[in-house]
């Protein structure tokens, strides 16, 4: 796995554990929910392509 798509990823994990700190903390809004799913599903679509293009 390259170098980027390591460091998306562990900026996805981390962004995980701020948004249940928020939510914990504060009871955060839905959008930050919707906002960290997003960055989870373009960081499993970038994972996805670079193991097809490895294969």
């Amino acid at each position: 796995m390259p170098t980027p798509v390591k460091a998306l990823l562990v900026c996805t994990l981390a962004s995980l554990v701020a948004v249940i700190a928020a939510t914990v903390a504060a009871g955060s809004p839905s959008w930050l929910w919707a906002a960290w799913a997003a960055l989870a599903a373009v960081t499993l679509a970038v994972v996805l392509i670079d193991r097809r293009q490895r294969a």
